[in-house]
C-alpha cells in the first residue's frame, strides 16, 4: 500500500459554502488525526473559522508556530502564508520531528477563485512533496441557487466542476427543486465521473469526501474502479462519430486500451498528449494493465504534468481492461482516441 499522506484538496466558488463544510468537518472526531491548509487570502482564514465556531474556546494548545494552531478535536490547522510547497514542506519536516503531533491526512482549503490545476500540478513536481504526499481527492463545493450561473459566466468555477472527483452542492434548503435538478444535469454533463452530495448547513459525513481515492484506508487495500470514476455516459447509436466540440467546452470521455499493452510504449504518448493539450488537459487518470509491469498501474496527469504512476500491488481486475479517463477544454476526442488505439 502507498504510504504517502492522502491530501485531500477542498475548493469551490467565492460563496459556495466551502468555510461552513470546513467548520463542520473541524468539529467531527473523525477528522482528529487531519491538518489542514487554510488560505488566509481565501474567504476561511483561521480567524473566520474560530468567529464562525464554537473552536476558539476548544483550543488546547497555543499557537505551535506563527500560523498553526491545535484544536481539541485533534485538527491541526495552518494558514497559507509562504508557497504551498512551502507549507506542505514545512508541516512534513515537523511532524517528522515531532515538533507536531502525527497527522494521517491532509486538507487543503483554497481561495474561491483559485484553478485547481496548477495546484493540482504542484503536489506532483515537486519532489518532496511527491514522495511525502499524494493526491486523495478533488472536492468541490457548489452553490445550488447561483451555481448554474457561476459555472457558465466563470471559467474558474467551470474548470473547479470540470476537475471534481466529488461535487457537494450546498445551500439545497434555500434552493428550489427546478434549481437543483438543472444544476445536477448540467454537472452531470460536464463532470459524468464525479459522486454529487446535497447537504444543507455544512453537514456531511466525513466519509464522503476524505479517503475516498485511491487506497481505502479502512482496509488498506487499493479501490482503483471507485478512484477512477469512469464517465457512465449513454452510448451513441453505432456509427455516430463524436461531434465537433468548441474552444471552450469541457469534455470528458474513457478510452478502452487495446491488448496486449506495455507500459514502455504508453508512458512516451501519455508525455507527448500532456505537452501537446497541456493548456486544453484539466484531468488525466488511468487503470493500466501492462505486460512489463508485475502489477497494474494508477496513472495521472494534469496539464502538462504526468505523476510518477503508482503500481498497485496485490490488486488485480477479475476482468482486465486497461482505460484512461480523460477531462479537458476543447479536446479533439476522435484524434486522442487515434493517439492512444495505437500504442
Amino acid at each position: 500500500m502507498d504510504k504517502r499522506i492522502p491530501v485531500t484538496l477542498l475548493t469551490g466558488f467565492l460563496g459556495s459554502g466551502k468555510t461552513t463544510l470546513l467548520n463542520h468537518l473541524l468539529n467531527r472526531p473523525e477528522m482528529k488525526d487531519t491538518a489542514i491548509i487554510i488560505n488566509e487570502l481565501g474567504d476561511a482564514g483561521l480567524d473566520q473559522i474560530f468567529a464562525n465556531s464554537n473552536l476558539a474556546q476548544n483550543i488546547e494548545s497555543e499557537h505551535i508556530t506563527d500560523n498553526t494552531v491545535l484544536l481539541s478535536s485533534g485538527c491541526l490547522c495552518c494558514t497559507l502564508k509562504n508557497e504551498l510547497a512551502d507549507t506542505m514542506r514545512d508541516l512534513f519536516f515537523k511532524r517528522a520531528l515531532q515538533a507536531i503531533p502525527e497527522f494521517n491526512r491532509l486538507v487543503i482549503e483554497t481561495t474561491g477563485m483559485a484553478d485547481p490545476g496548477p495546484i493540482l500540478a504542484n503536489l506532483m513536481n515537486e519532489p518532496v512533496i511527491e514522495s511525502t504526499y499524494r493526491l486523495d481527492a478533488v472536492v468541490v463545493t457548489i452553490d445550488s441557487v447561483y451555481g448554474l450561473a457561476q459555472i457558465a459566466n466563470n471559467q474558474e468555477a467551470l474548470k473547479q466542476a470540470a476537475v471534481a472527483d466529488v461535487l457537494v452542492l450546498t445551500k439545497t434548503d434555500l434552493a428550489s427543486v427546478e434549481q437543483i435538478e438543472n444544476l445536477e444535469q448540467k454537472l452531470n454533463s460536464i463532470n459524468p465521473g464525479a459522486t454529487q452530495h446535497k447537504i444543507v448547513n455544512g453537514e456531511l459525513d466525513p466519509a464522503f469526501i476524505i479517503d475516498v481515492g485511491l487506497f481505502d484506508l479502512t482496509t488498506r487495500q487499493a479501490e482503483p474502479q471507485r478512484w477512477l470514476r469512469a464517465p457512465n455516459k449513454a452510448k451513441l447509436p453505432k456509427g455516430t462519430l463524436p461531434q465537433k466540440i468548441h474552444d471552450d467546452e469541457i469534455v470528458s470521455f474513457t478510452v478502452t486500451m487495446p491488448k496486449p499493452l506495455h507500459w514502455r510504449n504508453l508512458k512516451p504518448v501519455i508525455l507527448k498528449l500532456c505537452q501537446t493539450h497541456g493548456e486544453k488537459l484539466l484531468r488525466l487518470k488511468g487503470i493500466i494493465h501492462a505486460e512489463d509491469q508485475p502489477a497494474p498501474l494508477a496513472i495521472h496527469a494534469v496539464h502538462f504534468t504526468p505523476y510518477p504512476p503508482t503500481l498497485l500491488e496485490g490488486w488485480d481486475d477479475d476482468e482486465p481492461s486497461s482505460r484512461i479517463v480523460i477531462i479537458g477544454k476543447g479536446l479533439d476526442e476522435m484524434e486522442i482516441r487515434k493517439i492512444l488505439m495505437q500504442v
